[in-house]
């Protein structure tokens, strides 16, 4: 048995490396045949196998079901056309070296062809020849060549829009990865086929052009040979090489010929998966054109003076036709019509099992979501350099790094709704951002001090409202050289996504991306996270608590200490706002490295005593959420932090303010829209080993 085995395996392995050597020996079999002299029995057997080999492809391109089945057919031609034209070569130097001997010189296929095709008439086979030439070169090739390279040309347009249809599935869900990539590797094989079909019909035209010049050079050249050197009569030459070359023509030719047709019908075809006959049968069987056609076959047969066994035969084949053609589809819509009231039984049999929706159903928002333009495709198509894919992934592995959590997929789609060069980002199906870019030109953004003005369209910077100016890509070194920061555009939608997604950390965190950072965080400190959930906290007060930090700018990468504060003070308290200053006190270090790096001083605005009693006061009488802030004091201290919060951003710091910890969340939460680039920390906040240094006193 395993010897058996053996041997089949090798077999196997032998007919494998067999089979790939079928091309390579036919190259170098045609480089033979052009350069060494053949015997005229090898050229009667490689004619035979031109034949045969035009004859196979010829039906596989009929009854093969859909163009990219037969991938490999422009290879085909080539191939054949190579061939060809080798024995053309050979048969050439054969005819005029021995043809002086007689019409057999160049072999029985030649001879045959030269004399029972064309009843050894050089005449008539000389109209015969000329007739499949126009044919060939004038109807079917130049037919084939121009529709392939019409198809090429609309099948390379189509792509982007097919890989944005393939997209939206996936992103809709309605595919998955792997059909998805199935699609894409369908839609790439299909304009590589069309796009080396529009190659190959040009070699099929070549073929058919040098088949005419062969032919006068073969007969010219026979004539001078005979009557010159082998001393022939005109008459002998011009029957005897006359005779083999229009043979040599044909026997070239009628492959030739059915290489053209099967490549018109290759470039001709649907690419649907259904056979050429059945296409052909099903969109010609309509029987009212048929009966009309039979009754015009038959007035015509019973006219006087015609044939009226032919007319009247084909008129009865016409009708006949279309009689058992309509009993066949009547046949065929009855059984159908069976399936389907079957279909519809089974149908309302489960509806009335099914008596509620589905979740199925539903529609639900994507979390993060980009819809575009039309004119903004070419961004995200990879073929035309689109590059906003990776530079969304990107984006998304910096946010990921940086929040300490998985930042969910960006799922893009395009809005014909929207203006052509517009975009629009939503969270949650809300829309956050919007802005209109150009795809074909760059950004030049104005960063505060540039030395002079740039010809372009005037705009602002999505993601931090500067000036700037949309320029040609050959203005970017003149817009550099004068100080402005030149971008892509698929870089501005970027940037602008990441600022969104940094401004809106907490609505991206939620509880499944919770419960995951709890699952990784127990794979290392088991014994920490055990019982925590639920029998410490719910899983819906740590989210809030990650949700408060992540609004506030600290970021979950060090889950570990986070999950120790809860696990210590969750027994004491459930408040969500009393966990997260718990946990923003053990993580200080971490909040005043990522404030001021590894600076022993901390520059900070603090608030004068008198404020600070005046707020605690306000708090007590309205509650911790800030509404109880007197609306012109409220205005006097958004001002003075305002100011106190530019001073520090001159001086090159990080705008901080100061104050106690009742404090603190209800003023954070004061200064996050009006003014975002204030942190706000308390005094336990500050580790031991940093000093203060007051910058300015706000109410002093």
């Amino acid at each position: 048995m395993q010897l058996t085995a053996f041997f089949n395996k090798f077999d196997k392995k032998k007919l494998s490396h067999i089979s790939g050597l079928g091309t390579p020996i036919l190259v170098m079999a045609a480089l033979g045949m052009v350069i060494l002299p053949m015997p005229a029995w090898l050229l009667d057997v490689l004619f035979s196998f031109n034949i045969a080999l035009s004859l196979v492809v010829l039906l596989i391109t009929v009854y093969t079901l859909k163009p990219l089945e037969f991938g490999s057919f422009p290879s085909v031609i080539l191939i054949a056309t190579i061939l060809r034209l080798a024995l053309n070569v050979a048969s050439t130097r054969v005819v005029l070296l021995e043809g002086h001997e007689g019409t057999d010189a160049a072999g029985k296929v030649i001879e045959a062809f030269g004399s029972v095709v064309i009843g050894g008439n050089y005449a008539v086979g000389l109209v015969v020849f000329l007739i499949l030439i126009i044919i060939n070169f004038v109807v079917v090739t130049k037919g084939a060549g121009r529709i392939a390279e019409v198809t090429a040309r609309f099948t390379l347009d189509a792509m982007p829009g097919k890989q944005m249809a393939i997209d939206a599935d996936l992103n809709a869900g309605f595919i998955n990865a792997e059909q998805a990539r199935e699609r894409r590797i369908e839609v790439t094989s299909e304009a590589d086929f069309y796009g080396s079909m529009d190659g190959a019909s040009k070699f099929v035209k070549g073929d058919a052009v040098a088949g005419i010049l062969i032919l006068f050079i073969n007969i010219i050249g026979g004539l001078v040979i005979g009557m010159v050197q082998h001393d022939l009569s005109f008459n002998e030459a011009v029957e005897i090489y006359t005779l083999l070359t229009i043979g040599d023509g044909l026997v070239a030719q009628i492959p030739g010929l059915l290489l053209s047709v099967a490549t018109a019908i290759v470039v001709t075809r649907q690419n649907t998966s259904q056979d050429m006959g059945e296409q052909v049968s099903s969109q010609l069987g309509q029987e009212k054109s048929l009966y009309i056609a039979a009754g015009v076959m038959f007035v015509i047969g019973i006219i006087p003076g015609m044939p009226h066994f032919a007319f009247l035969l084909f008129a009865s084949v016409i009708a006949a036709f279309a009689y058992f053609g309509s009993k066949h589809k009547i046949t065929k819509a009855m059984a159908l019509e069976k399936v389907a009231e079957e279909a519809q039984v089974q149908s309302q049999q489960k509806e009335e099992e099914i008596k509620e929706l589905g979740w199925d159903d539903v529609n639900h928002v994507d979390v993060i979501g980009l819809e575009i333009g039309y004119r903004l495709i070419p961004l995200v198509d990879k073929a035309q350099g689109g590059e906003l894919l990776s530079r969304i992934k990107g984006v998304r592995k910096k946010l990921s790094q940086e929040f300490g959590f998985l930042v969910p997929a960006v799922h893009i789609r395009d809005n014909l709704d929207l203006d052509p060069n517009s975009y629009q980002i939503s969270l949650m199906g809300v829309t956050v951002g919007s802005a209109e870019i150009r795809h074909d030109q760059e950004l030049a953004i104005n960063p505060g001090q540039v030395f002079g003005k740039l010809d372009g369209v005037p705009t602002k910077d999505p993601a931090f409202g500067l000036d700037a100016v949309w320029i040609k890509q050959d203005q970017r070194e003149q817009a550099q050289t004068l100080g402005y920061t030149v971008v892509d555009s698929a870089t501005v939608l970027a940037t602008h996504l990441s600022q969104i997604l940094t401004n809106n950390a907490a609505q991206l965190l939620g509880h499944e991306e919770v419960q995951n950072l709890i699952d990784i965080l127990a794979k290392t400190y088991p014994k920490l996270v055990e019982g925590f959930i639920p029998d410490t906290l719910s899983l819906g007060t740590v989210v809030k608590v990650l949700q408060s930090l992540m609004n506030e700018g600290v970021a979950v990468r060090d889950m570990r200490s986070i999950i120790q504060t809860l696990v210590e003070y969750g027994p004491k308290s459930q408040d969500a706002e009393v966990l997260t200053a718990a946990v923003r006190i053990s993580l200080r270090k971490f909040i005043i490295q990522d404030l001021v790096g590894s600076a022993l001083e901390i520059p900070v605005i603090t608030l004068a005593p008198e404020l600070e009693q005046m707020l605690h006061q306000s708090m007590q009488m309205a509650g911790d959420d800030g509404a109880g802030i007197e609306p012109g004091l409220a205005e006097r201290l958004q001002k003075s932090l305002n100011e106190g919060a530019q001073q520090q951003e001159l001086a090159g710091d990080t705008p901080i303010l100061l104050t106690s910890g009742i404090l603190r969340s209800v003023l954070a939460k004061f200064v996050k829209y009006t003014i975002p680039g204030l942190r706000v920390i308390s005094y336990q906040e500050i580790p031991d080993d940093k000093q203060i240094k007051i910058v300015s006193a706000i109410g002093q």
